[in-house]
C-alpha cells in the first residue's frame, strides 16, 4: 500500500520552502532518514529526510517548487521494502574487500586488503575539509589547480571565503588532477568532492582486517549497543551525510539528524532525545529550534520585523551589489550582539603626553625586529594587565545556565579595517609577550587580514577586542561588544589639549578611550575603574608592573 509522505514542520512560522533539488526518483528504494529533496527556507538550506522506508511510486514535487509544510511530496509503497529488510537481517555482515570471493570457505578465512604498490594507479576524491565550528559552506573564490597538474600533499589547490575568512585549501594526498569538480563562483559544502587525482600513495589505503564468519550469521550490532560499550561509531565523513566522526560519547542519533541538526545550526549535543536510551529524533531537532526561536536564543534577531524597503529607483538611478560573505555575517553577528547585549559606554581620557616620547624613543628597535610599535601595541599590554585586576572583563556569561564563565587565559582581538569588512585577528597568549613581540605579532596578523591570507585558528578564541579608529579621526564613539565577549575598547585620535596642572594651564598629549560592556555582568563603577587604571597604566606604566 502506497502511503504518502509529508513536507514536515521546519520551525517556528516556517509555513513553506523552496524546492532547490529532487534527490529521488520513481523506483528507488529509499530507507528511513535518507534524505529525499534539498529545500531552501528563510532560515537555512537543508535536506528532509524521509519518515518511510519503501520504494517510491510517485513524486508530487519537481526543482523550484514552493511546497507548504504538510504538502505530499512522495508516495511511497511500504510492502516492497519488507523483503528487501528480511534479506538483509538475514545477511550476515560484509567487509568490503575489493576482491570477489571465489567460495565459502574463502568467506570464512580473515581477509587482509593489501594497500596498492608503488606502480599501482588510484582514483580517489579529495573533499573539502572541516573549515571550523558551525561553517558548513564556502564561497570558492579561485582553483589553484587544473587537469594534467601534478600536486603534492599539503599543496593548495583551493582558495575559499568563509563567513569567518579567505583561506587556501590544501590536499592531503599528492597525485595527478584528473578532474576538478568545483569551479570559480560555486559553493561548496563541507565533504563536498572537489578534485580526482590519479595517485600511487599507499597511506590512501587502510588495511581492513575480517574476522571469520560462522556458519551461524550474527546479527549486526545496533548503534545503542555500541554507544553503551563506549565503542567509536564507524561512520566516517564523506561515507554518510558528510559527516564528521562520531566520537566515543557523542550524542546518540543517526547521521541524518546530524546533518539536520547542522543544517539548521543546531548543537546536537544541547538537543534532549526523546527516543529509547535519549535517541534524537528529527523532531527533536525541530523542537529545540522552535524553542530557540521562542527564546530569541537563535542566530536571527527574534521579536523584530523588517520593513520593506521602498522602490528608490523611482527618485533616481540606482545599483545592487551583494553583500560579501564577511560584510553579511558581520551584519547578523553585530545584529544579535546589539539586541542581546545590554550595551553601556564609559568615555575617559589618558595623558600620554611622556609616553609618547618614550615610544617614539624606542620605535627604531622595534622597527629592527619586524614591527612598529604603536598605541594600540601598548593599550594591549595595559588591557591585559587590567583584566587581571578586574576579572570580570576576561569572562563570558551563559544565560541559559545562568552561570559566569572565567578564563584563566589572556587573547586579545584587534579590530582591522579591510577592503572586505572588518576582521579580528587575534593574538594569543597577549599577557605573556613583551611590547615588541606583540607589536610583531599585531603587524603580521594585519597584513595577513588585508591580502586575505589569515587563517581560521587566527580568528577564534578571543577574551577582549581593541578597535583603534585614531589613525582616521573623531573625538569619541561607541563600539559594539563582540559577543561573546564582555567588553571592547575603543581608541580615537588623541591631540594635544589645556590641561589645568599646578595653577597653570599646560599642554597636553591626550587620548580619548571608550569602553563598551555588558551591564549584565559589568557594573558603571566596575567599567569607569578598569577604564580609569587604563589611564593611569599608560600616564603611568610602573602601575602595571607593580599590580599585574
Amino acid at each position: 500500500m502506497a502511503k504518502e509522505f509529508k513536507l514536515p514542520e521546519l520551525g517556528e512560522n516556517i509555513e513553506s520552502a523552496d524546492v532547490l533539488n529532487v534527490l529521488v526518483k520513481v523506483g528507488d528504494k529509499i530507507e528511513k532518514d535518507q534524505s529525499v529533496i534539498e529545500i531552501e527556507t528563510d532560515k537555512a538550506t537543508i535536506e528532509v529526510p524521509s519518515t518511510i522506508e519503501g520504494v517510491i511510486t510517485e513524486i508530487s514535487v519537481k526543482s523550484g517548487d514552493k511546497v507548504k509544510v504538510g504538502q505530499a511530496i512522495l508516495k511511497i509503497d511500504e510492502a516492497k521494502a519488507e523483503g528487501k529488510k528480511e534479506v538483509r537481517e538475514q545477511k550476515p555482515p560484509e567487509v568490503k574487500t575489493g576482491k570477489k570471493s571465489k567460495d565459502k570457505s574463502e568467506d570464512k578465512k580473515p581477509v587482509e586488503e593489501q594497500t596498492p604498490s608503488n606502480g599501482e594507479k588510484k582514483t580517489i576524491e579529495i573533499k573539502l575539509p572541516e573549515l571550523g565550528e558551525n561553517i558548513e559552506s564556502a564561497d570558492v573564490l579561485n582553483v589553484l589547480v587544473k587537469v594534467g597538474d601534478k600536486i603534492e600533499k599539503d599543496q593548495s589547490v583551493l582558495e575559499i571565503e568563509t563567513d569567518k575568512a579567505t583561506i587556501e585549501v590544501p590536499t592531503n594526498a599528492g597525485g595527478k588532477v584528473l578532474e576538478v569538480l568545483v569551479k570559480d563562483g560555486d559553493k561548496a559544502k563541507v565533504g563536498q568532492a572537489i578534485l580526482k587525482l590519479e595517485t600511487s600513495e599507499a597511506h590512501e589505503t587502510k588495511s581492513v582486517k575480517q574476522e571469520k564468519v560462522e556458519d551461524k550469521p550474527e546479527t549486526p550490532k545496533t548503534e545503542e549497543e555500541i554507544r553503551q560499550k563506549g565503542e567509536v561509531d564507524t561512520f566516517h565523513p564523506g561515507e554518510i551525510d558528510n559527516q564528521p566522526p562520531i566520537m566515543r560519547g557523542a550524542a546518540p542519533a543517526a547521521p541524518s539528524v546530524r546533518k539536520l541538526a547542522r543544517e539548521l545550526g543546531v548543537n546536537i549535543n544541547k538537543v534532549k532525545g526523546s527516543g529509547p536510551a535519549g535517541r534524537i529524533s528529527t523532531d527533536d531537532v525541530k523542537v529545540y529550534v522552535k524553542k530557540l526561536n521562542l527564546e530569541g536564543g537563535g542566530g536571527a534577531v527574534s521579536g523584530i520585523k523588517q520593513e520593506p524597503l521602498p522602490d528608490f529607483s523611482k527618485y533616481g538611478s540606482v545599483t545592487r551589489e551583494p553583500m560579501s560573505k564577511i560584510r553579511s555575517v558581520t551584519a547578523d553577528h553585530l545584529s544579535y550582539a546589539w539586541a542581546t547585549i545590554p550595551h553601556v559606554t564609559q568615555f575617559d581620557k589618558a595623558d600620554i603626553t611622556l609616553l609618547e616620547q618614550a615610544r617614539k624613543a624606542y620605535s627604531t628597535k622595534v622597527e629592527k625586529a619586524g614591527g612598529k610599535l604603536t598605541i594600540t601595541s601598548i593599550l594591549i599590554k595595559a588591557a591585559m594587565a587590567a583584566m587581571k585586576v578586574f576579572p570580570k572583563f576576561n569572562c563570558s556569561i551563559d544565560m541559559e545556565k545562568k552561570e559566569v564563565i572565567y578564563k584563566r587565559y589572556y587573547n586579545v582581538g584587534i579590530a582591522v579595517d579591510t577592503e572586505n569588512g572588518l576582521i579580528v585577528p587575534v593574538i594569543k597568549n597577549a599577557d605573556q609577550k613583551n611590547l615588541t613581540e606583540l607589536s610583531v605579532e599585531m603587524g603580521q596578523l594585519a597584513e595577513k587580514a588585508r591580502n586575505r591570507k589569515i587563517g581560521l585558528e587566527d580568528l577564534q578564541g578571543a577574551c577582549f577586542t581593541i578597535t583603534n579608529l585614531g589613525g582616521i579621526g573623531g573625538t569619541s564613539f561607541t563600539p559594539i561588544v563582540n559577543s561573546p565577549e564582555v567588553g571592547i575598547l575603543g581608541v580615537s585620535r588623541g591631540g594635544f589639549e589645556p590641561v589645568y596642572i599646578e595653577n597653570t594651564f599646560k599642554p597636553r598629549f591626550m587620548l580619548p578611550l571608550s569602553l563598551s560592556y555588558d551591564h549584565r555582568i559589568i557594573d558603571g563603577a566596575d567599567a569607569a575603574r578598569f577604564l580609569r587604571w587604563i589611564c593611569e597604566a599608560l600616564e603611568q606604566p610602573m602601575k602595571i608592573l607593580l599590580e599585574e
